[in-house]
């Protein structure tokens, strides 16, 4: 087995995280909070969640199921040609799995945060076992990140060429703290409000920074390499022996030196960058993570407008023009993303380019053949964007 280089992480990110090819597909990967309203302050023991799932049988458009920590529901779909064929084929496969919950007394909820029971880490395998006690130096937020999140994750290509990723990759940056303002569904923990619309992202800015923040705009290839070799180590894992969590180190380090316990190699790598949960992640694909899980009605909205707003060239148009005035020409900082998170569209400049972005997407989708979804783009924008409000703001009615 051969020992790694900083030249090959360089190279593995370029061949394979940043892999371009002409623009158009869609994924969406959906993660959904599971309770039984006969026990609502009890986790739905796994065991029995699985089972269900298995008796229902494959989902009719082969969407791949698995579990979050605490036994959230997530549903990846294959890639489709489109927002539309996206959203049908995840829509489809939810109905399939869902009535067969429904039948056992179960039900599904669309929420950035469980707003009222404990954190329970469900899944005992090693890799959550280190990701829990890395996280314990955070305090609560770690294990509750992982037990009591849900989002709703688009996935989008890197782009045609080069020139077109770096495009891309700069614009999906800035318009993230917008997706989570538009999107926040998640300002109750434990019952009471906790002053953020999207608690689930100050959830997660609470924890490891260095694994969670943004990455740099600017040449992709070189700012997730950068952000791949100062991440800190979560763990060295061993055949031989218990891993080794939080050994102290970044990744840069390990390779560097190579005398903690044994040299890296490309699984280690492999594994590091599935330890990294910055809002947007290359997979070979753009996987945006900043969008809180939403309400059944709701969830193909960020589906349908991230898609729009990268993939047609006029919506993108529009999008670079909103941003770039919003940021006044820069990046979006740290304090770009907690006001959106704390704020959501009650900040005005964030609610003005939401209402620009929405409209372009709104526009662009008919031409992208996926007319169908305007009419929902359009209720979402009616209801909240124009607003000034997001789907948090309904969860706050009546609470003190």
């Amino acid at each position: 087995m051969g020992y790694l280089t900083e030249t090959e992480v360089h190279d593995y990110i370029h061949g394979i995280c940043f892999k371009t090819g002409p623009p158009g597909l869609v994924g969406v990967e959906s993660e959904w909070l599971v309770t039984d309203p006969a026990r609502p302050d009890d986790p739905v023991p796994l065991d029995r969640l699985s089972a269900l799932v298995t008796e229902a049988g494959p989902p009719p458009a082969g969407s791949a199921i698995s579990y979050e920590p605490g036994g959230q529901l997530e549903l990846s779909s294959l890639p489709q040609k489109g927002p539309a064929a996206a959203h049908a084929a995840l829509a489809a496969d939810l109905a399939h799995i869902e009535a067969r919950l429904r039948e056992a007394g179960l039900r599904l909820h669309g929420e950035g945060l469980d707003p009222r029971r404990s954190p329970t880490r469900q899944l005992a395998l090693p890799r959550y076992a280190a990701m829990e006690r890395y996280f314990r130096t955070a305090g609560p937020t770690g294990r509750t990140m992982m037990c009591s999140t849900a989002s709703l994750q688009v996935c989008l290509d890197i782009g045609a060429d080069r020139a077109d990723a770096e495009r891309r990759w700069r614009l999906v940056h800035r318009l993230g703290p917008l997706f989570v303002a538009a999107f926040a569904n998640s300002p109750v923990w434990r019952g009471g409000r906790t002053g953020w619309r999207s608690t689930r992202w100050a959830i997660w800015a609470a924890i490891d920074s260095s694994r969670t923040r943004p990455a740099v705009c600017g040449d992709p290839v070189e700012a997730w390499t950068d952000y791949a070799l100062r991440a800190r180590l979560m763990t060295i894992r061993r055949a031989d022996g218990p891993w080794i969590i939080d050994p102290g180190l970044r990744f840069g380090d390990w390779l560097a030196d190579g005398h903690h316990h044994r040299r890296p190699t490309l699984d280690d790598l492999v594994y590091h960058l599935s330890t990294l949960f910055p809002p947007v992640r290359p997979h070979g694909w753009l996987e945006l993570r900043m969008i809180d899980a939403l309400p059944g009605r709701w969830w193909a909205v960020p589906l349908a407008v991230a898609s729009a707003l990268l993939d047609d060239p006029g919506a993108a148009e529009a999008a670079a023009a909103a941003t770039d005035e919003l940021y006044r020409g820069a990046d979006p900082d740290r304090t770009a993303w907690l006001t959106a998170a704390r704020d959501a569209l009650g900040d005005p400049a964030l609610a003005a380019c939401a209402r620009a972005c929405f409209a372009a997407a709104a526009a662009a989708l008919p031409a992208m053949g996926s007319a169908e979804l305007v009419p929902l783009v359009d209720a979402y924008r009616e209801r909240y964007v124009e607003r000034g409000r997001c789907p948090a703001d309904d969860a706050l009615k009546g609470r003190t």
